[in-house]
């Protein structure tokens, strides 16, 4: 068998083969005396037919199999011989198929397309420069976050003798239809908390249950702006129907300090406790200001250098990222089966910008993990295992068995690497101070920005949370209507 290797990238690489004749007629053979033994022919008996009527009669399925048969094996050892190690699935060409001849009367000429790794030239990353700006703690944080403890303790009081007004809470039996979609599934939920007034409800949804009492019945149709939180209701018109439970006033608890005792054992005072929240948010918000130092040095890594990405690598995460967001969209009420294919398209394809962005990072911090000569022990894995079974809640056990399905510990070698690379980045780097850039303030093109969320407040708000003892809050379903 002759082979040639040309290189047509860094990443892409074809090898031709060539399989001589008799090697053909070998496979050739072997497959028509298969199909003469099992073939049923009219006129003759089972396995009798003469070899030619056999090979005239299946030439088609004779010609499929013999290079279903002859192909894969010469295939891999072509790859072998030229050291290649492919990332996907090749890709094989033969050349000429329609009047290609498998009877050994010629060689049989296939190029195969393989996509490799490229090799990565050392990067310069040590004095890259970055500047830590940690977003200030505000009081208004603070109070936000102990709001929200309060509503989480609060008791719901009947609202005797009036109609409900904005500021109640009003438990309702929902049934909704989609006017625009009829084949869409309706929306039916009970004991649904619609806390009137509130910034999370549409008004119109709110404003057609203020003047209501147990009891009583309203249907109306509401018209959903474009950019309502739900995505599910988002543009959408729903005529609902409503059956009023109960009315209530939500009384919240006093913020002092037996109230401030009762949450946690580790503040005794309400003065303890916003000094806690406080210095909570402070690391955190460091934590955020390091993360973006990270993803900011990452940026300019990738700007640094200059190699070709294999497409194979891009596609498939790409692919993970639009997963990522069809569940995103599935956990918030989308109906993915009546996503446009159009759409499920641009957003593949505007993926991949981002995709080839997160692989090329990715190399560039394998290739600085080489260099620096990274290695991960055992015991550094292990303390992983056990650090994801106590964040979910769960055994080392458990969580070896789900690795296993998803690549093993080797994922989990693969990102201890990767964050040590990051980590050798950083310590190279020239990071200095400067203040924090209010978003709002920024111009247009600014490096910095602020997080989507401020992630210190969401996890200090986690982290302090407790379960409502009144058990007012777990037993209902509070509306984004």
């Amino acid at each position: 068998m002759n082979t040639e290797l040309i290189n047509v990238s860094e990443t892409n690489k074809e090898i031709r083969i060539e399989i001589p004749p008799e090697q053909v007629r070998e496979v050739y053979d072997s497959v028509s005396k298969k199909y003469a033994d099992q073939a049923q022919v009219p006129g003759f008996r089972k396995g009798l037919a003469p070899l030619d009527v056999i090979r005239m009669r299946f030439q088609e399925e004779i010609k499929s199999e013999v290079i279903q048969e002859i192909l894969p094996p010469r295939v891999t050892e072509a790859i072998q011989k030229h050291e290649l190690s492919p990332l996907a699935e090749p890709h094989l060409h033969l050349e000429d198929p329609e009047n290609v001849k498998v009877n050994g009367s010629q060689p049989l000429a296939i190029s195969v397309h393989v996509q490799v790794m490229p090799q990565i030239p050392e990067p310069k990353y040590e004095g890259l420069e970055a500047t830590r700006r940690i977003k200030p703690v505000t009081d208004e944080q603070i109070e936000n976050i102990i709001d929200e403890k309060r509503q989480q303790q609060s008791t719901l009081i009947p609202a005797e003798d009036r109609k409900s007004k904005d500021g109640d809470m009003v438990i309702v039996d929902l049934k909704g239809t989609f006017l625009d979609d009829e084949t869409a599934d309706p929306i039916e939920v009970n004991d649904l908390e619609v806390p009137l007034g509130d910034e999370v409800v549409e008004k119109s949804f709110s404003d057609n249950l203020v003047g209501v009492e147990e009891g009583d019945e309203r249907e109306f149709t509401v018209e959903y702006p474009a950019e309502f939180s739900s995505p599910a209701l988002a543009g959408r018109n729903v005529k609902y129907k409503a059956l009023v439970k109960s009315v209530g006033v939500v009384e919240l608890p006093d913020l002092d300090d037996d109230w401030v005792a009762s949450l946690d054992e580790e503040f005794k005072s309400v003065k303890e406790l916003k000094a806690g929240l406080r210095k909570d948010l402070e690391a955190m918000a460091k934590s955020d200001a390091d993360s973006r130092i990270r993803n900011d040095l990452i940026a300019k890594l990738i700007e640094g250098q200059s190699f070709e990405v294999p497409e194979a690598l891009i596609e498939s995460q790409a692919q993970s990222l639009l997963n990522n967001f069809a569940q995103d969209l599935a956990q918030r009420g989308v109906d993915l089966s009546k996503v446009e294919k159009d759409f499920v398209e641009t957003t593949y394809n505007q993926m991949k910008g981002q995709a080839e962005r997160d692989v090329r990072g990715a190399m560039l911090l394998e290739r600085i993990a080489d260099v620096e000569k990274i290695e991960i022990s055992k015991d550094s894995v292990e303390q992983e295992i056990e650090l994801m079974a106590q964040q979910y809640q769960t055994t080392t056990d458990e969580i070896r068995r789900s690795l296993d399905e998803q690549g093993g510990v080797q994922m989990i070698e693969n990102n201890l690497r990767t964050r040590a690379a990051v980590e050798a980045l950083a310590e190279k780097a020239k990071i200095t101070d400067g203040e924090w850039i209010d978003e709002s303030s920024q111009q247009p093109g600014a490096d910095e920005t602020e997080p989507s969320e401020p992630t210190a407040e969401k996890e200090t708000k986690k982290k302090t949370k407790k379960k409502d003892k009144k058990g007012k809050k777990s037993s209902k379903k509070k509306s984004k209507d």
